[in-house]
Formats: structure tokens, sequence, C-alpha cells
């Protein structure tokens, strides 16, 4: 059995280690894994989700039985001192020696510290590892119990921005200095810096380009850094993030060629000057190049892989693809191919729109054919279309401005056509080299059924993720080509379809998204299916959106609905637009004690708009105090229901709408659905309640009430249909309990209910069986899952004021208390209003 060392224990060795147990040959080596940090293998790329309370197990690409299970020994917080190429051993820290058949330099790299006076001072950081991180999170809080609260990121690329934003997530006051006058500059051009710039100001970092450090100020800790044109920017911390250096020193040490500025040369095999050692990810040169992305990395794992195997035709590509998609402080940034082409012989198109923070750019040939790179700043949806036409030199359409403008063609047509049409090799996954072939053949072979075993099979997708959504345009696509059903799952982590996944919680009783996701599914979970389990567990249980945090997206994490400048939204429930003069008092009051943005709504109620996230619980404990709770505004869930005066007031009036309203809203106030709901009631045929827009309108006439369903305004608005009519108060709760749970049950995903009706095969007729005729006998089930919801509500804002643990979450640092000083509004008709965007 032949032995192979690796020295490195980054993402590159571990997709080396990946790539040989797939092979199905790693039980015929040996293989030794050396790691000088005291843990295993861990995704470097979401590095910063360490601050938003990710833990290094999280983060980590492994577990421990993994390499147990696949024979593989690992040496964690072991240094690798000496490589002897005569004897092929090497020898590490602890005076171990070990042989080798064939050794890999995986070392990467480490990060590049310019040779500026006073670097070495107290407050002056590295942002590479989680221990750069537990370090940096220290001094943040050391700095902050002296009153300090500056810190300063060096370097506008890529990891700078991040480190930017993690800086910023501890507290601080966040600034970046770029040498270059422009962000991103290997990636983005002016245009594209300027709106990044322009985005990520108003998020609260501060940017400082063309600036030269020439030596950091302090005595024993840094106090400040003078640049070279005599300007000085004072700050408590730096964060140098600069560039990498390939770790090649063990390499140079054992007589290994290297290139003029570092790197250890490697041929189109990945193996270095010494036939039995081989190099890869960022220590690596290959053709004159560092390459620092992930995705050359992996490729570089994957062909040392196969040379060692003895698949001695699969070589390293001759071009490097640079793309890249990625999402920088909540700003969407891609860039691909030339995206930087200043030629005469090609144009450049240029799409630009401040309001909405978008920049798009697209370099075309002269002749229009081809699309030779491009950058989007904002809006990075059409990525992979884009990537594709650029990879694969398809022809461009008639109007290529088209590409970045959408297609105005009115047919909704796809501008790049069935993806069926894509050439095999067509490159779907730069991250784990998955070409279109690849993920075709596995459907068409039988190796796959589903997105899920294409993930399992393939790796496409668990990278980045950028290209999940060509993935799965895919193997729709060629299941659809093969006849067969194309399954509607959720995700690769649940191989159903939401009421599949409905009907197996509630059989199972299952409580949590932990049990259930160990239960039915596989991996972590992803922001598509937590949201929905969240949703399913609230429409079987009545769990409030407090229960499980984590797994609820962002409105329902914080019980509100975020505002574009960063604010929330207050929202309490006016049942039917009913109110007292008292309590509409104390909304006023409220309203002006926190100088809030206030306007009624078209459901009838009191919108504050304006309220810091800090505010929240304040404003909602005095809310409560008054009587009010939550109106669920942010929620997919009941909103409203709304009515005219009814007779009560009405001299038309058929019957007494506004009580019947009241009624309905307090009954289904809460009720978490695939999408939101909205009623009606109106107290004649007039409907100035315009009860036949909403998801159920309730209509008074002679001898009782129509009830009508699965209508809605928006921008397909839609009439809602009879489902029975002429009935009394007690029948329209009734059939209202079964369509509604009925709806719960079956809808797909952010459904609404006109949509589902159009999907139920046999339409109104067919839900009038189930609903009014009970043609499934589950009339009576139906009307008690409704009644255990409606018995078990909670009002989740008086839960959570009421709860000190749930209280913390409300807060807009992790570990401060300090409140959001960026916020700018301006005047508007004796209110407020954010900012207009510049």
């Amino acid at each position: 059995m032949k032995t192979i060392l690796i020295i490195g224990n980054g993402m590159v060795s571990y997709k080396f280690c990946e790539k040989l147990v797939a092979s199905g040959k790693s039980d015929h080596f040996k293989i030794i894994v050396f790691g000088e940090e005291p843990r295993r293998a861990y995704d470097r790329v979401h590095l910063s989700e360490f601050y938003a309370g990710k833990s290094a197990d999280d983060l980590s690409l492994s577990s421990s039985e993994w390499y147990v299970e696949n024979k593989i020994e690992l040496h964690t917080s072991e240094l690798v001192t000496e490589i002897n190429r005569a004897q092929k051993t090497i020898q590490t820290h602890r005076g171990q020696q070990f042989s080798y058949d064939y050794l890999v330099l995986a070392t990467g790299s480490s990060a590049f510290v310019p040779p500026i006076e006073g670097v070495e001072k107290e407050g002056v950081f590295v942002y590479r590892t989680i221990e750069d991180l537990e370090a940096i999170a220290t001094y943040a809080k050391k700095i902050q119990l002296a009153g300090k609260s500056s810190a300063t990121v060096l370097g506008g690329g890529l990891l700078g921005l991040e480190a930017a934003n993690a800086v910023k997530e501890l507290g601080l006051d966040a600034h970046v200095v770029e040498f270059a006058p422009r962000l991103m500059p290997r990636q983005l051009d002016q245009g594209g810096s300027d709106m990044l710039q322009e985005t990520i100001e108003k998020l609260g970092l501060q940017i400082h380009l063309s600036k030269q450090t020439s030596f950091i100020q302090g005595t024993n800790a840094i106090e400040g850094l003078q640049y070279v044109d005599g300007s000085e920017l004072k700050t408590d911390m730096l964060v140098i993030s600069a560039g990498i250096r390939p770790r090649d020193e063990l390499a140079k040490e054992c007589g290994l060629e290297t290139g003029l500025r570092g790197g250890v040369i490697v041929d189109h095999t990945m193996k270095t000057s010494d036939n039995d050692i081989y190099a890869i990810g960022e220590v690596a040169l290959y053709n004159n190049m560092i390459y620092g992305l992930v995705a050359p990395g992996y490729e570089m794992a994957d062909i040392a892989v196969s040379q060692i195997l003895g698949e001695s035709d699969k070589v390293m590509s001759e071009a490097i693809d640079m793309s890249t998609q990625l999402k920088l402080i909540g700003t969407e940034v891609a860039s691909f191919g030339d995206a930087l082409y200043e030629g005469e012989d090609a144009d450049a198109i240029v799409y630009e729109n401040k309001r909405k923070g978008i920049y798009k750019r697209i370099n075309v040939s002269k002749d229009g054919t081809l699309l030779l790179g491009g950058i989007l700043v904002g809006d990075s949806s059409d990525y992979n279309a884009l990537f594709q036409l650029y990879n694969t030199a398809m022809k461009l359409p008639e109007d290529p401005e088209d590409l970045i403008l959408g297609n105005r063609s009115g047919d909704g047509s796809s501008l790049l056509g069935n993806v069926l049409d894509l050439p095999e090799d067509a490159q779907i996954c730069s991250c784990e080299n998955v070409n279109k072939g690849s993920i075709c053949s596995s459907i068409e072979n039988g190796s796959c059924q589903n997105l899920g075993d294409v993930i399992d099979l393939t790796r496409a997708g668990t990278g980045c993720g950028g290209c999940k959504p060509m993935v799965k345009d895919l193997v729709e696509a060629t299941l659809k080509s093969l006849g067969k059903e194309v399954k509607d799952t959720i995700c690769e982590h649940f191989e159903y379809n939401r009421q599949e996944l409905y009907s197996l919680i509630k059989v199972k009783n299952y409580r949590s998204f932990d049990t259930i996701i160990d239960a039915i599914g596989q991996g972590d979970g992803c922001e598509t299916c937590k949201p929905l389990v969240a949703s399913i567990l609230a429409s079987l249980y009545a769990d409030t959106a407090n229960e499980e945090v984590v797994i609820q997206d962002s409105n329902d994490r914080f019980l509100a609905n975020i505002q574009r400048n960063g604010t929330y939204s207050v929202v309490p429930r006016i049942a039917a637009g009913e109110i007292t003069p008292e309590k509409l008092i104390v909304l006023g009051e409220i309203g002006k004690k926190y100088n809030l943005y206030t306007k009624i709504t078209g459901g009838q109620r009191i919108d504050f708009f304006g309220a810091r996230l800090d505010q929240l619980p304040m404003i909602w404990k005095e809310l409560i105090a008054h009587g009010f709770e939550s109106g669920h505004a942010y929620g997919k869930s009941l909103r409203t229901v709304k009515s005219c005066v009814g007779s009560t007031w009405c001299r038309y009036g058929m019957d007494e709408s506004v009580s019947f309203a009241i009624e309905l809203e307090e009954r289904y106030k809460g009720l978490r659905s695939p999408h939101k709901l909205k009623g009606g009631v109106s107290g004649c045929i007039r409907e100035c309640a315009e009860a036949r827009g909403k998801d159920f309108g309730v209509i008074a006439v002679e001898g009782g009430w129509n009830l009508y369903v699965c209508g809605n305004g928006g921008a397909t608005p839609k009439h809602a249909l009879l489902l029975a009519e002429q009935i009394d108060n007690a029948t329209v709760i009734s059939y209202l309990d079964r369509f509604l749970m009925f709806y719960i049950r079956t809808a797909a995903p952010l459904e609404r209910t006109a949509k589902w009706l159009d999907k139920l095969e046999g339409g109104i007729d067919y839900l009038k069986q189930v609903v009014v005729e009970d043609s499934l006998g589950i009339a009576l089930e139906l009307e008690e899952e409704m009644k255990t919801l409606v018995n078990n509500f909670q009002c989740e804002w008086k839960q959570a004021v009421e709860d000190e643990e749930m209280m913390k979450r409300f807060k807009h640092f992790v570990n401060s208390d300090d409140k959001d000083d960026n916020l700018v509004f301006v005047p508007l008709r004796d209110q407020k209003m954010p900012q207009h965007w510049q």
C-alpha cells in the first residue's frame, strides 16, 4: 500500500481527500493529513458568518467520523518542519517522521502584511483564520470597554469588504482604506465600484480610496493611520486584508522550484519539479499565477487525484475561470469573463439605476455576436445565464442590451432559450467543476432521480451555491425530456413537496426543525426549507415565531417588516378597522413619542414606519399595555378582515358587517399559511369592503351571507368565486375553517389562494365538493384542526416583551447595546422619510 502525505488542512486539502474517497480507490493508499490549526478543515469562504453566530463546528466541512470512516489519519495542531526529498520523508515539530510515496503540498497562503512602520503595534490583526476572528472579537470588546469604537480594514477587495462587515457586526464604526481608486479593482470598473460604494456607505461603512498608508500611529497600541499624502485617519483597531502570499517556505527549503514572487511551480498535472510531489491551491504557481479563489483550487485537487490514480490524460485547464458571484454586505456582486475590457473591438453596454442601487455592464464583441464579460452590482440574478452565454460562446440575441434590460419582446421567453440547448461541456458549477453533461447524464442513466441525488453525486451547488438555480433547471428539464414527473421538492434537503412534508410532520408529531431534518431530511437545511418548516409547525401547533427564531425569515425573526433604510414598521391589530378614540389617542402619542412616520393602510389600520430595531420592544410594550396585539403584518398569515360600516350606520346595509368582520379577524388572527391571507365583509352588494378582492369575502344578501374565496388584488388581481350563498354566520365560519385548513394543508410554498385554486383539479366545483359537501370526509377533521389553532393563539409580541431572553435579539449589534446612528431622515409633509439614495 502506498502512502500519500498531505501537508495542509484547508478547503483544497479536504477536497483532495474527498475526491480520492469518491474515486473508490482510497483503500489502495494510506492517507495522512497534517494541519497547523487545531480543528478540521472549515469553510473559509463563509468565514464572516462566524460573527453571525456560526460556530467552528458549523463551518466545518466534515465530521470527525468522516476521517475515521474513510481511514484518513488527521493530525491537527501539528506543524511540518522539514521535507527530505532524497529519503521521501517529512518531519513535524513533535519530532515525528513520516515516509511518503506521494506528497501533496496544500499549505495555502498567509495574509500579506505590507511593510508599514508600526504594523507590530497592539490592535493590528489579519483576517484569515477562526483564531484571527476570535482575537479581533476579543480586542473589539477591550476597546469598547475603553469607550472606543473605530476599526479600519486595510484593503478594499473581496476579503477586505467581508472583514469590514465583520467588524461592523461587532458594533464598531467600520472604515475601509484602499490603495486603488476603486473597490474590488480586479473585478469592478469605476461605475460598478461607485455603485457598490454608495450602497455600502448607506449601511454605515466609510470608504477611503486612493490612500497609501505610510505608518501606523500610536505608542504601544494603534491610534491612527498616517497617509503618504499627509492626511490621517484616527482608528482604534486595524485589520489587514491586503492580499495573500503562498506558504511555500517548506518547498523552498527542500529545493523545489518556486516563482520569483513566491508559489511552488507546477505543470498542468499539478506536479512540482519533483515527480512525487504535487502542489494544489493557493501555494501552487500555475501559468505564472496564484489563484485565490476556491474553484481553481478544487480543480487542482481533482487533477492531482487523477494523476496519482494514473489517469494521466486528465490535466489542468489552460485558462482558469475567475468569475465571481457573491453577496457582499448584503449587496449582490458578480463579474465574469473580461469584465474590464476596454479594447476598440468591443462595445460596453451599461445600465445604471442609482435609485435601486443597480449597475450592470456587459462587454460585447463589435459585431454583436459574442459576450466577452460583464459586471453586476446590486442584482446578480442574471449571472448564471450571462455566464453560460459567455462561457459557451453562444450567439447573442439581436438586441444584446436585452441581456441586462430584460426580454422586452413580451413573449416571456428566456434569453438563454432551453437550458438543454447548452453544450454538454458547459460548466455549470465552477466550484466543483461540474458541467451540464454530468448533471443531465446522471438523470438519463438512472444514477439520480431528483435534484438531491444530483447534488449528492456531483457536488454541484455545494460550494458558493450560485449555480443552484441552473442545476435545478437542468434537472427538471432532463426529467421532462424523459417523460418523467417533475416532483416539486422543497429543496435538496427534503425529497418532499410542501404537502408531503406537512403530512409527515403531522403524522410523526415532529416538533422542531432539527428533529425533522434528522429524521426525514438531509444536511443542515437552507433559507428555503427553514422558514417553510417554521410555517408548517405554526400551522400545525400554533407555534409563534419566537419558538425557533433561527429558522424564521428576516421579518418573522424580528416580528416586523424591514424597510429600505434598515428601519422597521410597527402595525398593531385593529380588527375590522374599528377603534375607540382613546386607543386612537394612544397610537398618536406613541407615534409622536418615537417620531414615527404614520399612515393609515388599505387594510384599515395604522402603520408606523421608521422604528429602529432597538426601539421595537419599547414601542410594543406600550402598545400591549394599552390592549393592542401584533397585527402580523410581517408574516405569511392573516393580515386583516376589512369591513364597511354595515347595517349599524349605513342605510343600505343588510347585515352587521363590522361585528362579523371583527369576529372573523379575531378567530383567524395569527393563522400561519403558505402565503398571506386577507378577508373582507361587506354589508351589501355595493361591496364597500371590496370583499371579492380578498382570499375570502363575505357579502350580506337577502337571506344571509354569500361566501366568496380565492380572490386577490396586487399585480394580477382576481375576483373571488362564490363558494356558498345565503348562509348564516355559523355556517360561514364552518366553511371558512374547512377552506382555510384545506388550503394550508395542500398549497405550495408562497402560493396565494387564487393561484392554488387555478391549479386545483376541478377548480371551484371540486372545492365546493370538499368544503360544502364534504366529499373527502374530512370536514370535521379540518374544523377540529382550526379549533386547535384558534384556542392556542398567542400574541408573539406579548410573548417577546415578557421574556428577557427573547428580547436580546432586538439589538443592532451582537455584543453591544449601541443604537444605529447611521440612519438619515429628511422632512416629508410634517413627518419624516428615509433620505433618498443619491
